[in-house]
């Protein structure tokens, strides 16, 4: 496939190993003929999630793969590494980047859907308050961020654009290019910052009039009293739009070596069951309200899992809203930063992954026992 000629961009002046167990989700993945005699190693790098946590240290292991975990190097550098080629055979990777490499011709990778990171994204675009009141304000201005691929700058254009302000009529200040820059139409508006400046620091001064982020910002964090956010009662309109839509918003992606699939086509329901367990067993831990140093945490949590209306928020595997989700990431990826066909969703994961019913199952039941024997603790 013939490489897209470079865009020119506008530039401005491992933890203790727990004792090891043989896991039910070890237990039901399907066997197949194709399968190699022996473990298959495969290496892995993730988030230091709590819902990885088991799988790290060997609590639960997939069947037939003996897991080498590789360091993490932070929440950016690992989505660079994988968009290059150079991390281990089982990655977290950012959605929408991977669709934009898909879509480019990249086939060494596919994907599953084990969805280790999802967000609200209406609390994290922030604006300077003086220029900023509401969304049309932001029609024909300039808006920041570190970079234009970020998986949450995606979901964030949504919703801008569904709340009338055009993707196409910002300028977009970003502190770094990418590939996904070198992909943007023409009409995308996309400068870098001035040598030596940040975004942030531009919506401090208001030469920015927003910003686009997918961390709190020490601005955000501390309270500057210039910047706020775009809808300062978020939480009331993020739970509008889960009630809306369904969704709580796909991030990341799980990839894995396309040619390794194709060999043991059996590693997707291993991986995809192994996850899920890892997960079950992070519940069962965060079902202590010491674990965590909140006052109020454990009713945070039941309120929360009635808001779901009792379904796991962080659900792996392809349910029917799983997909429109993930789609939805999809239509906004070829929106903003493709020219050529949608992706079709069907394209972009292991076809295995298709065929694993959900919800998937349930490993390992929530045992109140265990905390009922803290009675007296």
């Amino acid at each position: 496939m013939a490489r897209k000629p470079k865009r020119r961009v506008t530039k401005t002046a491992r933890p203790k190993t727990a004792r090891r167990k043989v896991t039910r989700a070890a237990k039901s993945a399907k066997t197949s003929s194709r399968r190699a005699a022996g473990k298959l190693k495969l290496s892995m790098m993730t988030g230091s999630y709590e819902i990885v946590r088991a799988l790290k240290e060997g609590l639960v292991q997939p069947k037939g793969i003996e897991l080498q975990i590789g360091g993490y190097p932070g929440t950016a550098s690992i989505h660079d590494r994988v968009a290059a080629g150079k991390a281990c055979d089982i990655n977290e990777f950012n959605g929408g980047h991977y669709v934009v490499q898909k879509a480019h011709g990249r086939d060494d990778i596919t994907a599953i859907p084990v969805f280790l990171h999802r967000r609200f994204r209406h609390g994290f675009i922030y604006v300077n308050k003086a220029k900023v009141r509401e969304p049309k304000d932001l029609i024909g201005k300039r808006i920041g961020s570190v970079s234009i691929g970020a998986a949450a700058n995606y979901w964030m254009r949504g919703y801008l654009e569904e709340a009338g302000v055009p993707h196409r009529s910002v300028t977009w200040v970003i502190d770094r290019t990418d590939d996904q820059v070198e992909h943007a139409p023409k009409e995308m508006k996309i400068e870098v910052t001035p040598k030596g400046r940040i975004a942030y620091d531009m919506l401090l001064t208001g030469e920015v009039e927003g910003v686009i982020s997918p961390s709190i910002t020490k601005m955000i964090g501390e309270g500057d009293p210039r910047v706020g956010r775009l809808w300062p009662d978020y939480e009331k309109v993020e739970a509008d739009y889960f009630k809306r839509t369904g969704f709580f918003p796909i991030m990341h992606v799980t990839t894995v070596p396309t040619k390794i699939v194709a060999k043991h086509p059996w590693i997707v329901e291993s991986l995809i069951n192994a996850f899920e367990e890892s997960k079950q067993i992070a519940y069962q831990r965060l079902l202590n309200p010491r674990i965590v140093p909140l006052a109020w945490y454990r009713t945070y949590w039941e309120q929360e899992r009635r808001f779901f209306g009792g379904r796991d928020p962080w659900e792996f595997g392809f349910s029917e809203l799983n997909k429109r989700n993930y789609d939805t990431l999809i239509g906004y990826v070829h929106d903003q930063i493709l020219t050529g066909p949608r992706p079709r969703i069907e394209d972009l994961f292991a076809k295995e992954s298709f065929e694993i019913p959900t919800p998937l199952p349930n490993f390992q039941p929530i045992n109140y026992s265990e905390e009922e024997g803290r009675s007296n603790a």
